[in-house]
């Protein structure tokens, strides 16, 4: 018996999200989001408005995360979201950077 490839492989999603998205505690529920998905990463608000964040993990969490990102919180209303896929950095935990 072998472990799938696509659980244990490491992966990298580079996020920006653009829409009503800073001061409706975004990055916070985040941050909690990619806490329980037990990714590492970071997220951070633009001067432009939007938010950028890094996940990095196995693939299924890290894509249900940019999945989440698209929804966002009940208080954000996501416009848009741009992703694309980058080479792990090996970063440990997450959080909000400025």
């Amino acid at each position: 018996m072998s472990n799938s490839p696509q659980k244990d492989q490491l992966i990298r999603y580079h996020v920006l999200v653009s829409g009503k998205v800073q001061g409706v505690g975004y990055r916070m529920s985040v941050l909690q989001a990619a806490q329980k998905l037990s990714l590492n990463g970071w997220v951070r608000n633009l001067s432009d408005g939007r938010v950028e964040a890094v996940f990095e993990g196995n693939i299924s969490d890290t894509k249900q995360m940019v999945d989440w990102c698209r929804q966002g919180n009940k208080m954000a209303v996501v416009e848009d979201i741009a992703s694309k896929q980058e080479t792990p950095e090996g970063i440990q935990g997450f959080e909000i950077s400025r």
